[in-house]
């Protein structure tokens, strides 16, 4: 099945949680967290769910975590296999809370960025300021997003879960740039021993609102739903 027929068939789901984020705490900004390992499939569902959204009438801010890395000096400080480096030293926290974040969160100036960082060049990028509509919907995409730091923000948070020997081929099936299919390739072990800490020490699945086993793009199947009242 080629990619288009796999959204087709994930649009129910889509339509489906779109529609309780459409009405749930109306009047305020909501800050939605879509949470999962490299590979899984996180920014084509962001992107399905944030036009799902917007279709039905609700403001949507499109942002990603991949926009807020550390400089590559920073990154690699403990070395350019470290999965401790991956996991610790990838993502700048607190330019991400203040550009974007905390302008969202009840009571914030509603003035934000959704962007500060290309990694590929390593160069800041320019910063585009735009003010939030207070009845928005933040999507926002990324790994470890319920690690300490984030996982109080989210007012609603996803997790897709599919096991690495499914999510490592599918990353690499996107071209140059995403490694090697083999998740036991040298080239890999950065990322995925990195993921693994993340996933032990946190536990997204049993602290996501709603955990969807991505497994089979086709056929994604709600896992885990905990909406909260």
């Amino acid at each position: 099945m080629n990619e288009a027929a796999d959204r087709e068939q994930t649009a129910p789901l889509i339509a489906e949680i779109a529609e309780a984020i459409r009405v749930y705490a109306a009047g305020s900004i909501v800050r939605v967290g879509i949470d999962g390992v490299d590979g899984v499939g996180k920014t084509v569902f962001a992107d399905m769910l944030a036009r799902a959204i917007a279709s039905r009438g609700r403001p949507v801010i499109r942002a990603s975590v991949d926009s807020f890395h550390n400089t590559r000096e920073i990154r690699y400080r403990r070395g350019r296999t470290s999965p401790e480096g991956f996991y610790l030293d990838s993502y700048n926290y607190a330019e991400l809370y203040r550009v974007l974040l905390d302008p969202l969160a009840p009571g914030g100036s509603r003035v934000y960025c959704p962007a500060i960082f290309d990694h590929t060049a390593n160069a800041p990028v320019a910063a585009r300021w735009s003010t939030a509509d207070p009845d928005a919907v933040l999507v926002f995409d990324g790994i470890f997003l319920h690690r300490p730091e984030l996982r109080s923000v989210w007012d609603l948070s996803l997790f897709l879960d599919a096991p690495f020997d499914i999510t490592i081929p599918r990353g690499a099936g996107r071209g140059p740039g995403w490694g090697s299919a083999d998740v036991n390739a040298p080239s890999n072990r950065r990322y995925v021993e990195g993921q693994r800490l993340y996933l032990s020490e946190n536990k997204p699945k049993s602290r996501a609102n709603i955990v969807i086993d991505y497994s089979d793009l086709a056929h994604p199947v709600i896992a885990a739903h905990r909406w909260p009242a």
